[in-house]
């Protein structure tokens, strides 16, 4: 289970020393000083290869094994893993339902944020259960912050059913890093406004 983390202790939630005045600057101004900080995302997933590396062994065996690729998360990192999932069929030309994507609050919470939803552990064990969770498949659990209950606890059931599990963060040694069998901490930085996980993270 995740521990309840101080969130000024996130790097993805601190002052970034270099946006500091960027209320101060001009309209290119601001735009080049977020796309810096985009320049940095790169670097930070360069680091972590051989992680995803993992994953994607992971993901590859469930495949070889008749099952699947899912991801969960809430708010803007569940959309994310909807997303992704979505675009598979038409791009690898895969069954729709090999790749899911699970959202907390389900399909209404993609277009209207679903309040509470994320803080509960239940929800995330609950949605595994509704899809028939098994130990050939493979969960990824999307986390920018990297201490979303709802995360945590898809997690903890998905390791108890056996399946394959993987953590996504922004944050080293993150909350639910300890839930997974293995995880991908993609450290990118402070973001360009403070706390806004949806620009870089």
């Amino acid at each position: 289970m995740s521990e309840p983390l101080n969130l000024h202790r996130l790097t993805t939630e601190s002052r970034n020393s270099q946006t500091t005045e960027i209320h101060k600057a001009n309209t290119l101004g601001i735009l080049k000083m977020i796309n810096n900080e985009d320049l940095k995302v790169a670097a930070a997933v360069q680091q972590v290869l051989p992680d995803i590396k993992t994953a994607v062994d992971c993901a590859y065996d469930s495949f070889q094994n008749g099952g699947r690729l899912i991801y969960t998360g809430a708010g803007t990192s569940g959309r994310l893993g909807v997303m992704d999932a979505v675009e598979c069929p038409p791009t690898y030309s895969v069954s729709p339902d090999q790749v899911i994507g699970i959202m907390a609050g389900g399909p209404k919470a993609f277009m209207q944020a679903a309040e509470g939803i994320e803080d509960s552990e239940e929800a995330g064990a609950e949605d595994l259960k509704n899809i028939h969770l098994t130990s050939n498949d493979t969960v990824i659990a999307i986390a920018a912050s990297g201490r979303t209950p709802y995360a945590s606890g898809a997690l903890t059931y998905a390791r108890k059913v056996g399946a394959h599990t993987i953590a996504l963060t922004c944050n080293e040694n993150s909350a639910i890093s300890k839930d997974a069998d293995h995880s991908i901490e993609v450290v990118v930085g402070p973001e360009a406004i403070t706390g806004s996980t949806r620009m870089k993270a």
